[in-house]
Order: structure tokens, then C-alpha cells, then sequence
């Protein structure tokens, strides 16, 4: 075989898009941000959550078109404080400085602005707090959430376990969801819990490791 072959074979082989390249692909051909993200049966009083807020766009975009509420949760503090100001005034949105997890605790973030996670190293950090889904709730008179979309950079699996083991996943009519693939155990982990959403919801959209919609059944 030819040098220049080789060095061909070795390139392609190095640069081979990955299952979930091809699958961000699909998701921007169906122009998957734009349209399914947005696209929802909401009205004004139907109740959103956002976890996971960073700057409040998404928020912005969701509350603008069906002028539905919107709890957003934001444990940075500095994206907390200026997605308050973003929507100052606004009473149908309310921020949260805090995340939504199995546990209460306090934990470490390494920021890297829409990357921020506890999951991953950096060179800034910053402390920030984490309240018991089942804890959040039962100081509060929600009945039911239209919409939660969690885009929380490895936190999804243990909030998402939570909610389905004490039973607040059933309040939920739509999950939106991005997982993520941050440790050895994440696809497992994602596929359990897809199993067991299987019980109350069905998918609408679904592109892994991507966005995925879990409809809560009739």
C-alpha cells in the first residue's frame, strides 16, 4: 500500500463522524431547535419549567410564543442574576437560584459558560446549591407542568430517577430532554430511564445524546 494511501485511510479513520455528529446532523436538517423545541401545546396558563436557564433565551422563545409561566432554575449564580434582570417586571417568570437533583446539597460547578457542570473540570469554579425534587415540591402547590425541559450537563439522570421514583414524573405532560454522555455508565443509565418513562410517557422526537420529547399518555 502507497504512503499517500495510508496517510488517506488513516485520515478518514480519524475523522469519521461519530454516531451522535451524524445524529446533529438529523437534528439540524429537521431543524430541531427551531420548530420541535418550540413547538408544544401551551397556553397562558400552562405551567413551564426550564433547568438548566444559562442566559434565558430558550425561556424567552417558549414565554413569547404561547405567554405561558416560566419557573427557570439557574444555580450559577452571575447567569442567575442576569436572567432576573432579562426578565425584570416579567411576573409570569420566575428564576430560581438553584438546581433540582436527588439531594440537597451543596456542590461544585466548573463553569464554561452553557457547559457549566459538576461533571466536568475547569478552571473557574463556583459553589452552588441543589434541592430534592420531591423536597422543592412538597412546599409547593403545583399540580401539574405543561412542559420541563432539562438541559443540565449530567445532572438529567439523577433528577430524572428521582422524579420517577417518588412519583413526579407523572405530573410532567412533556419532558424535554438533553441527555448527555459524560461518564461510562450514561447510556445505561439513559436507557433505563427511557424505560421506565415507557410507563407514563411515549416519545415524540427522539435523537440521542441530542434532544429527545417524552409525552406523558392520555
Amino acid at each position: 500500500m502507497s504512503f499517500f494511501r495510508k496517510l488517506r485511510r488513516s485520515l478518514q479513520k480519524r475523522f469519521r463522524p461519530t454516531d451522535r455528529d451524524k445524529v446533529m446532523r438529523r437534528w439540524k436538517a429537521d431543524q430541531g431547535d427551531a420548530k420541535l423545541r418550540l413547538d408544544y401545546d401551551l397556553n397562558r396558563d400552562s405551567v413551564v419549567f426550564d433547568m438548566g436557564g444559562y442566559e434565558g433565551q430558550w425561556a424567552h422563545d417558549i414565554h413569547a410564543r404561547y405567554g405561558c409561566r416560566v419557573f427557570i432554575f439557574e444555580p450559577v449564580r452571575a447567569y442567575a442574576d442576569a436572567i432576573a434582570a432579562r426578565f425584570e417586571g416579567n411576573t409570569a417568570i420566575q428564576v430560581f437560584p438553584c438546581g433540582l437533583a436527588a439531594a440537597t446539597r451543596d456542590e461544585t460547578i466548573g463553569l464554561c459558560s452553557d457547559g457549566s457542570s459538576v461533571f466536568r473540570q475547569a478552571e473557574h469554579t463556583e459553589k452552588i446549591e441543589l434541592v430534592d425534587v420531591a423536597q422543592w415540591f412538597n412546599v409547593r402547590d403545583i399540580a401539574e407542568i405543561a412542559l420541563m425541559k432539562i438541559n443540565i450537563e449530567g445532572g438529567e439522570y439523577e433528577l430524572l430517577e428521582r422524579m420517577i421514583e417518588t412519583g413526579l414524573a407523572s405530573k410532567v405532560v412533556n419532558f424535554q430532554v438533553q441527555f448527555h454522555d459524560l461518564a461510562p455508565e450514561s447510556a445505561t443509565r439513559m436507557q433505563s430511564i427511557q424505560k421506565h418513562l415507557e410507563a407514563t410517557h411515549f416519545p415524540t422526537y427522539q435523537y440521542n445524546f441530542v434532544w429527545e420529547n417524552w409525552r406523558r399518555k392520555s
